[in-house]
């Protein structure tokens, strides 16, 4: 026998009602006799009527087709109408997803098989993560809603509306492209977040400057910093620094590789050395630090006031090279991003990622980048010196090296510069 579309698109619609009936007849297995509307019989039931009524609509057969997807819809509805005498409360869940197969099963033999059978495996998943969903939102708090909802408009109600052209002086902005920095910069600040909420207060210290690091490893820095100064430290601030430093050096680098592709070889040479040592360094101090520790994460990076003035100073910033391009040549473009990112490592390396091909050259660029990256580091040093005090002495020593590390980097680097 020789399958065609149409015995493909009848079998995923019956693969569909069982992978989702499977996982609804588990959930409700301890659910008294005569309670469940829908078991996995019913739901395969529900996959192949959808998949016969989108055959027959594809046939010019759309009164027939409405009729099967109408029919069962109204069973339903009238099956999981509340009866006080029969359930304790009505399982909504069970009869969307019974809703869903009918719907999934309707695409699979509407010609989109492999599509319907996608969207029900990630209904199966969802349905099978009622636990961990629920565990999930009880450690949420509002705060948390908040800055997801903040995330949302920055992420999906504004970037996909904006122009995307070259506009502004020296065609220095394209809307789409300003924006889509503001979501990821934004974005490793949600994760970071997120994540810190979940597992930071259980975790204690080392996990807070794994994640807290990913978005701001500076707040991290004062954080641990003024506890190491306070008259009762946990025992891991000094490795939760070094390794907040490591995790930064990550990020700058992701960041780099999805911004200023081109710069990414020789600025990866540029840090690397100086990452490992600050990783290493982070290690060696967690293992000599006391187990009994605890932190208080970062608080919520999602505000859209700061990710406007972030927008703004991106603008500026590109202003400022495409003039400096022009006047000066790559010099005074080197010497613009290493001012810049003194004050702000993601504003450098957006606008050495926006600048014309050829208007500096990959190794400029990645020095200047690293020196902005050692300023940063010398910020996040002087923090600690000066909250931390005689008791930071470990962490400053772990920056330090690593700074050091850097340092020498650049020096090799430019020297290579120069002999070319």
């Amino acid at each position: 026998m020789i399958w065609n579309a149409q015995h493909l698109a009848v079998g995923a619609a019956i693969a569909i009602g069982l992978l989702i009936g499977i996982e609804r007849g588990w959930n409700l297995r301890d659910a008294r006799e005569g309670t469940r509307v829908a078991g996995v019989r019913t739901f395969v039931l529900l996959g192949l009527l959808g998949g016969l009524a989108g055959l027959l609509g594809t046939d010019e057969q759309p009164l027939v087709a409405a009729l099967l997807i109408a029919a069962p819809a109204l069973i339903l509805a009238i099956g999981y109408a509340t009866d006080p005498a029969k359930r304790l409360k009505p399982d909504a869940t069970t009869a969307i997803a019974a809703l869903l197969t009918l719907a999934l099963g309707f695409v699979a033999g509407h010609g989109q098989p492999m599509l319907a059978i996608a969207c029900a495996a990630l209904v199966t998943f969802v349905l099978a993560l009622r636990t961990e969903a629920h565990a999930l939102i009880a450690k949420l708090d509002g705060q948390d809603i908040k800055a997801m909802a903040r995330f949302a408009v920055i992420a999906a109600a504004v970037l996909p509306f904006l122009p995307s052209g070259d506009y502004g002086p020296y065609d220095a902005w394209n809307p789409q492209k300003l924006w889509l920095v503001v979501v990821l910069v934004t974005g490793f600040s949600f994760a970071g977040y997120v994540a810190n909420r979940i597992f930071g207060a259980r975790h204690g210290t080392i996990a807070t400057a794994l994640i807290g690091g990913a978005y701001s490893s500076t707040a991290v820095t004062q954080s641990l910093a003024q506890r190491l100064g306070s008259d009762s430290p946990g025992g891991a601030e000094s490795a939760g620094i070094a390794l907040a430093s490591a995790v930064m050096y990550l990020r700058v680098l992701i960041l780099v590789a999805a911004l200023a592709t081109s710069v990414l070889a020789p600025f990866a040479i540029v840090l690397l050395p100086a990452s490992l040592a600050a990783l290493i360094a982070g290690v060696w101090l967690y293992r000599k630090a006391s187990a009994g520790d605890d932190a208080t994460p970062p608080g919520n990076p999602i505000a859209l006031a700061p990710a406007l003035g972030f927008l703004l100073f991106v603008a500026l910033a590109a202003v400022a090279a495409r003039w400096a391009e022009g006047r000066f040549g790559e010099q005074g473009i080197a010497t613009l991003v290493l001012v810049m990112g003194s004050l702000d490592v993601d504003a450098a390396i957006v606008t050495v990622g926006g600048l014309q091909p050829g208007a500096i050259s990959p190794e400029l660029a990645a020095l200047a980048l690293g020196g902005t990256v050692l300023a940063n580091m010398t910020v996040k040093l002087g923090i600690t010196i000066a909250y931390a005090r005689s008791r930071g002495r470990d962490a400053a020593i772990a920056l330090g090296a690593s700074m050091i590390v850097l340092l020498l980097s650049l020096g090799v680097g430019f020297a290579r510069l120069g002999s070319t």
